[in-house]
Formats: structure tokens, sequence, C-alpha cells
């Protein structure tokens, strides 16, 4: 499989600092902002996001996050045992702005998934969602209001985001699949 990083550790920084920057100035700061980190990747960006946003701001912001594998359309194509892990939001999500956060959009299924699950917690003010790499192709109109990197992938290509906490470095690859 042919490789091309697309994003290094420093391009991750640089683009986590302005979506921080982005979400606080369009809520105009943190009063009723809560971030939350869509499983896998999206935990670990949501939590940098938080720490970003509170070392700027007085306080601290709400996070969660949600694991979305029995909302999805298509969770019985991908497995017949599917691994479901633990949604954790410790907080009411009335009168919150929500943040979704994810690490890759594609065709939109995760994000529709994410906000029937978000339904069933509460119903937020709004969702708001920020992804660090928009690869096109979308199959729903759902469209995130912050974007890290936009990359027009093609269909024989994948775009995987390694990030420090699971994959022990930081960059964003597209593959070319076989």
């Amino acid at each position: 499989m042919a490789k091309q990083v697309i994003m290094t550790a420093q391009d991750i920084d640089r683009s986590l600092n302005r979506l921080s920057l982005e979400i606080l100035e369009r809520n105009h700061g943190i009063e009723n902002l809560a971030v939350i980190g869509i499983h896998t990747g999206g935990v670990y960006l949501a939590e940098r996001i938080r720490r970003e946003i509170d070392s700027r701001e007085k306080g601290s912001i709400k996070t969660g996050n949600l694991d979305i594998t029995l909302y999805r359309d298509d969770w019985s194509l991908i497995s017949q045992n599917p691994i479901v892990r633990k949604t954790d939001i410790g907080f009411l999500l009335e009168n919150q702005k929500v943040v979704l956060v994810d690490d890759v959009i594609f065709t939109g299924r995760t994000i529709r998934a994410a906000m029937d699950a978000i339904m069933d917690y509460g119903r937020p003010d709004s969702i708001q969602l920020a992804v660090l790499v928009d690869r096109g192709g979308r199959e729903l109109p759902i469209q995130p209001d912050y974007v890290g990197m936009t990359v027009m992938a093609g269909e024989n290509e994948r775009v995987d985001v390694l990030l420090e906490e699971k994959s022990g470095r930081d960059e964003v690859v597209v593959f070319e699949k076989e």
C-alpha cells in the first residue's frame, strides 16, 4: 500500500489550536459549552481541545465521550459481536452547546448515529461538529462546523488519523487500497 503523510504532529497541534479558538469565538466563550468525543479517535481529540480551551479561559468546559456502535445503521454488517465502548456524559445536555468531535468525516453516517445517540441523553440547545479531517464523499447532508484539514481522497484511498494516545505518534496518512 502506498502511503502519504498529509499532517504531521505539528500540523495536528496547529489545527487543534485553531479549532479551539474557532469554537470559543463562535460560542462566545465557555458558558454552557460541552465537548463530546466520538469513540475512538474523537475522544482523544476532544480531550486535547478541552485542554486547549481550558488553558485560555477561566474555568473548565464539560467533556464527555460517546459510543455510537449500536446506533450505526451498518453495525450488523461490521461484526456479529460489535465492540461496545463506554459512553460517559456526566452532565445534563439541556441548555448546552454541544461540540461533537471526530477524527475523520466521510459519509456522514457516524455523525448521524452520534446525533441519534446524543438525543437519547437529552436535548442540547445546539450540536456542532468539529473534525480533524474532512475527506469528502458525503452520503448524507451533514457538514462539519470546524475542520482541521480538507482532503479529497478517492474511493480507493483510506485516511487514517494516528494519535499519540493510541498509536504512539501523531500523523494523518492517506493509504492507497490495493
